[in-house]
């Protein structure tokens, strides 16, 4: 059997989480002679009968289908979990996404995003922060991650590409299934400037229950999640507990008292998120992006309470708290006194010096 194809029959079974695969990669299955080793073995490793059924009879013209579609078109990809070019982030969630369905700039991928999320129906207030914060923050280098929903998620995309900055937008359905379809021109140029992403074959519906599990994908990816304008039911609250979860820095944008549309924020600040006025209110939970991207942010740094000093000090303990070996992302992060975002940013940087590298066992020194 062709290894592309036994990953993405894989990839796509469902109640197989990546940890449970994780294991069994342990145990020395592969993709292929997992695939291939009939019911006595698969009950024997005690799946689940949903992953029985799906194993018995895998849809094999669903995956076809996945590799036409790569074929037909250049900068289209498949990553799997278990490969080194998958997100580190990502794979360090609870969840992961066993493959992920690509278009665009896959290298973005690698690069330290901020997430921003908020209302379908926003405020004319609400509008003009969203692409305040995604321009500003896109100017900078950030690659601006979000939903391709209505509302705060597409103003957040537009706004990055306006500064001819990057973006991702990660859907609830399949790349060829553009949702919301009045989105499909803002999906075609994020394909060209930035990435789309998806968990989901590319001619798969949307539907209710694929934007809830999508947000742990924008939360996952993204050192950051800046909330703009949320009802306490929204689907932004979703994804901003799913990095709470994760250990990522949550952002919000307080609002007018009775405005239902700040409710969602002003109880994510009560809950720790950190409340923002200002870009540099950001940049504070995230010192130090600037000093590998460019002097504009550096410029803004300057006002930004820390010094440049512990900044560096920082960055030679962080350097120091990676072995000449494979030291895994918690590793790292356990012998710090950072948050996740702040040792996320760190480690890119090093990488782009070239002093550490990453794998899918982690990152070692160079």
């Amino acid at each position: 059997m062709d290894l592309t194809k036994a990953r993405l029959a894989v990839g796509l079974a469902p109640g197989l989480s990546f940890k449970t695969w994780q294991s069994l990669k342990e145990k020395g299955f592969d993709a292929e002679n997992f695939m291939a080793g009939g019911m006595s073995l698969w009950k024997s490793l005690g799946l689940k009968p949903k992953t029985l059924a799906y194993l018995v009879a895998p849809p094999w013209a669903k995956i076809e289908a996945c590799l036409s579609w790569q074929e037909k078109a250049p900068q289209r990809y498949f990553y799997f979990a278990e490969e080194p070019h998958y997100p580190e982030l990502l794979r360090n969630t609870q969840a992961p996404p066993k493959v992920l369905f690509l278009q665009g700039r896959s290298e973005l991928l690698h690069r330290p995003q901020m997430a921003i999320v908020g209302s379908r129906n926003p405020t004319t207030a609400g509008r003009e922060w969203a692409k305040h914060f995604a321009s500003e923050l896109a100017r900078l280098g950030w690659v601006i991650t979000s939903g391709l929903a209505l509302g705060i998620d597409g103003i957040a995309h537009q706004g990055a590409l306006e500064v001819k900055g990057q973006t991702i937008a990660v859907l609830g359905s399949g790349l060829e299934r553009i949702y919301p379809q009045s989105h499909r021109c803002l999906s075609a140029e994020i394909a060209e400037q930035g990435l789309l992403v998806s968990e989901h074959p590319p001619d798969t519906s949307p539907l209710p229950t694929h934007f809830p599990a999508r947000n742990r994908i924008i939360s996952g990816l993204a050192v950051g999640v800046l909330v703009i304008e949320a009802t306490l039911k929204s689907g932004s609250l979703i994804t901003a507990r799913r990095a709470l979860d994760e250990g990522r820095q949550v952002y919000a944008l307080p609002g007018a008292l009775h405005s239902p549309l700040s409710k969602g924020c002003h109880f994510l600040i009560k809950e720790g998120a950190k409340l923002v006025e200002t870009i540099e209110d950001i940049l504070e939970e995230t010192g130090g992006f600037a000093a590998w991207y460019g002097s504009e942010i550096e410029q803004k740094e300057a006002r930004v309470t820390q010094k440049k000093e512990n900044l560096e000090a920082t960055t030679q303990q962080l350097l120091n708290a990676i072995d000449f070996s494979p030291t895994a992302f918690n590793t790292i992060l356990a012998r710090m006194d950072l948050t996740v975002a702040k040792v996320s940013v760190i480690l890119m940087a090093l990488e782009l010096k070239g002093l550490v590298r990453s794998s899918h066992l982690g990152y070692e020194r160079v």
